[in-house]
């Protein structure tokens, strides 16, 4: 009798469950459920309370509707029984955090609580706590903080601590409240399993936790805020749970919402990016996935601890057991290319692409692949939602040079596309240059599988050749995967990561190689970009921070006004 393994993969906008035959990674079937409130970036739902600029905040209520409107379509849809249903599997973007109560519910779905923007889930890109991790990174320099360097020599403000400190600074009162500080990751599967199970990639990663020395000292958190002494014993957890291992099994609540079988075993959390490794089949070192999306995450993984400048953490067994995982990437590629198409276009190009059945993407695609590299005279930096490899600084933003009264949106959309390839190359230069080998290029996610002119310019600017995952929806193939090996072999699972990876991922039979005539002009471009990323970027010019400066200010004048 075949058995099955389910997925869930929460993304920035959307959760998305997938059915995967355990045997051969097979995919029975998806449902998607879009999140009713999205993420909330300048009112608070039900209130006419204006978030300040580079707030991004979550509804958990959104987290609940994913299991309950996909699960059951999709065993539906496959025409599988829940009791064949042998493990599930789940993984959130991060840091993605929220305070609940003892009883692990959000303070945001107390009414008492519902008005105040602190009670909410702060997303991986609430950037607003920039001054919190400015502190932080201060601290621990002054201190001599060993573990800095293994995070790039800065903590990002989208990680925990940093949201922390902003909660405890602004709202001492739901600091108070807050019994708990979890990743969505592990309160998803606490609503699953009724167990808090604090997984090892969110805590490693995003939270400083290390598997020999814990988490930094008592002394540390009480520099950065006197509330926060005690903050991992009182508010967190040292109780933390490697990849791969069983979390619980679905309770009878978890059952009634999402159709599942009481019982059925239910992995411990993950990373979107971290559980998408194993689902293109990688389970070597040397090998870099790019899971690309609204943002880029940067997964390598190596047989030694290294200490590599401005990538985001590396982790001991942080993506599989027995490695090194490293972790860098890029704040915006989609989202790139989306906020062009919303607001950039015009209406003769819409036009002209309905009338060609293409969607706008599409049409300018078309248009763009058209142009010689270099043609339009343009540059880009990639910094519309700041920069996280290699400079970890959300208060960048982008720019584009070289226009002119003839320049044209394809040649613009183009600029966009190549900047965030530069992006990409300038983060594999700099593991290489810090001792991390990168011998080939994966990419996985919804612009590998739907966009062959933006993996194609990736292989040109990079001079690599790229292999795209064979699944489209990598990350909840990947929670499959260990959904399976939270059930184990004897219930026609797998006893390990590795043997799942083996007969549930891999690669499709496109590869995209390197051109040499684009990949020596797109060498003359990428040196221009590295003048400008260190211009911009380390120091020499910061009015991209005064200008955000002098936004913030105009908003609160207007605010008050």
């Amino acid at each position: 009798m075949p058995k099955y393994s389910i997925g869930v993969d929460y993304g920035t906008e959307s959760g998305r469950a997938v059915l995967v035959d355990v045997r051969n990674g097979r995919e029975l079937a998806t449902a998607v459920h879009k999140y009713a409130n999205g993420v909330i970036d300048r009112v608070l739902p039900g209130t006419k309370i204006v978030l300040e600029p580079d707030w991004a905040l979550q509804d958990p209520n959104d987290y609940l509707e994913v299991l309950k409107r996909t699960i059951p379509a999709i065993l539906k849809s496959a025409k599988v029984a829940a009791k064949d249903v042998i493990g599930i599997g789940t993984d959130f973007t991060a840091c993605t955090m929220l305070p609940v109560d003892e009883r692990g519910t959000p303070l945001c779905m107390i009414p008492k609580w519902r008005n105040r923007p602190h009670a909410w889930v702060k997303l991986w890109k609430h950037h607003a706590a920039q001054a919190e991790a400015d502190t932080l990174n201060r601290i621990a320099a002054e201190r001599a903080e060993p573990w800095l360097k293994l995070y790039g020599g800065k903590i990002s403000s989208e990680w925990m601590f940093p949201k922390i400190m902003q909660i405890a600074a602004e709202d001492s009162e739901i600091y108070r409240e807050a019994a708990r500080f979890m990743e969505a990751a592990d309160w998803i599967v606490l609503q699953l399993c009724g167990l808090e199970r604090r997984n090892s990639c969110t805590a490693g990663y995003k939270a400083i936790w290390h598997k020999r020395n814990g988490y930094p000292s008592s002394d540390f958190f009480k520099a950065l805020h006197p509330s926060m002494e005690h903050v991992v014993r009182d508010k967190m957890s040292t109780d933390i749970w490697s990849l791969g291992r069983k979390a619980g099994e679905i309770t009878t609540v978890a059952a009634r919402l999402t159709t599942l079988k009481e019982g059925t075993a239910v992995a411990v959390g993950n990373v979107d990016a971290h559980v998408s490794v194993p689902a293109a089949g990688i389970t070597e070192a040397g090998k870099m996935l790019m899971i690309m999306g609204t943002s880029t995450c940067h997964m390598v993984m190596g047989t030694q601890e290294q200490v590599v400048p401005g990538m985001c953490g590396v982790v001991e067994d942080g993506i599989l057991p027995g490695l090194q995982g490293f972790e860098a990437g890029q704040s915006c590629v989609g989202d790139h290319f989306a906020w062009f198409t919303r607001n950039c276009v015009p209406q003769a190009y819409e036009v002209e692409a309905k009338k060609r059945k293409m969607s706008i993407f599409e049409h300018l695609v078309d248009r763009a692949s058209r142009l010689e590299v270099g043609e339009s005279g343009l540059l880009a930096l990639d910094w519309w939602n700041g920069n996280r490899s290699v400079l970890v600084d959300v208060d960048l933003t982008g720019v584009l040079l070289g226009t002119t009264l003839l320049t044209r949106p394809e040649e613009i959309y183009r600029a966009l596309i190549e900047a965030t390839a530069y992006g990409t190359n300038i983060i594999v230069e700099n593991f290489e240059k810090y001792g991390v080998p990168v011998h080939e290029l994966y990419a996985a996610g919804g612009l590998a599988e739907r966009h062959p002119f933006v993996m194609q310019v990736y292989a040109d600017v990079t001079g690599r050749t790229i292999k795209t995952a064979r699944s489209g929806q990598a990350p909840a193939v990947g929670s499959a995967q260990f959904g399976a090996v939270a059930a184990g072999a004897k219930a026609g699972g797998f006893d390990s990561i590795v043997d799942a990876a083996k007969a549930m991922g891999g690669v499709k039979d496109k590869v995209y190689r390197p051109r040499d005539k684009e990949h020596k002009a797109y060498g003359k471009l990428f040196a221009e970009y590295v003048t400008l990323h260190d211009y911009f970027g380390r120091g020499a010019n910061d009015v991209m921070k005064r200008l955000k400066a002098i936004k913030a200010s105009a908003v609160r004048a207007g605010a008050r006004g």
